[in-house]
């Protein structure tokens, strides 16, 4: 085992698309031993010698897991989603095996319900996300925005008008608007944690939390 290898559990990723693939090399990078299966050959084998193993079957087959001794992952993520039918079948063949966290890609609401009701744990939704994402940073007045499933969010924002040359004790951003500056990155300098005394400059780049309604509020100030 690598002396820095932050992370002891092996995790198993089906399918090797855009978002299996970039999740399998993230786990691979964090130091977690990451074993995928993936459908198609030519896709297989681009991922060689990045991550730790990969086999060419189809997961919908519970011989293919059983083959690998899935029941002895502790988490998984399946990245399948070119077919429902393949997605599900992948999800429940985990949940036999009895591992004790799966991931799950879904193409629609629908897909994530039948998910949910089979067993796996936690149902995501890439493309929505990124497009919700998106639509708060088109004007650009935010530069990056992260949201929770309870209308709360974390934004990068450059520094309303109103905020520069003060504290933000003095500026009251808090009192005005209902969110909370959590943070300033100014250049050249490493991130910091926002107190009353934090004056802001015109340079900085503050990180903010709070509703996403407010945020986008104090956004659209100039």
């Amino acid at each position: 085992m690598p002396k820095n290898r932050l992370y002891e559990d092996d995790v198993l990723v089906i399918g090797l698309g855009r978002f299996g693939g970039a999740a399998a090399l993230e786990l691979q990078k964090l130091g977690h031993h990451v074993v995928a299966i993936e459908q198609d050959t030519v896709l297989a084998e681009t991922f060689l010698g990045r991550i730790t193993k990969i086999v060419q079957g189809d997961a919908s087959h519970p011989q293919v897991l059983a083959s690998l001794k899935a029941r002895d992952f502790k988490l998984a993520v399946v990245g399948i989603g070119s077919s429902v039918e393949a997605s599900v079948l992948a999800s429940a063949n985990l949940v036999d095996a009895g591992i004790p966290t799966i991931w799950a890609k879904a193409i629609s609401r629908e897909h994530g319900r039948i998910l949910t009701r089979i067993g796996v744990h936690h149902v995501i939704y890439p493309e929505a996300e990124s497009g919700r994402r998106v639509a708060h940073l088109l004007n650009g007045k935010l530069m990056d925005y992260i949201e929770f499933d309870d209308g709360f969010a974390i934004v990068k924002m450059k520094p309303p008008q109103e905020a520069i040359g003060f504290t933000l004790a003095q500026s009251q951003i808090r009192s005005k608007y209902g969110v909370t500056v959590v943070g300033v990155k100014s250049p050249g300098r490493d991130f910091t944690y926002a107190v009353p005394e934090t004056k802001v400059t015109p340079h900085d780049t503050l990180i903010v939390s709070g509703p996403t309604e407010l945020l986008e509020r104090l956004a659209a100030r100039p």
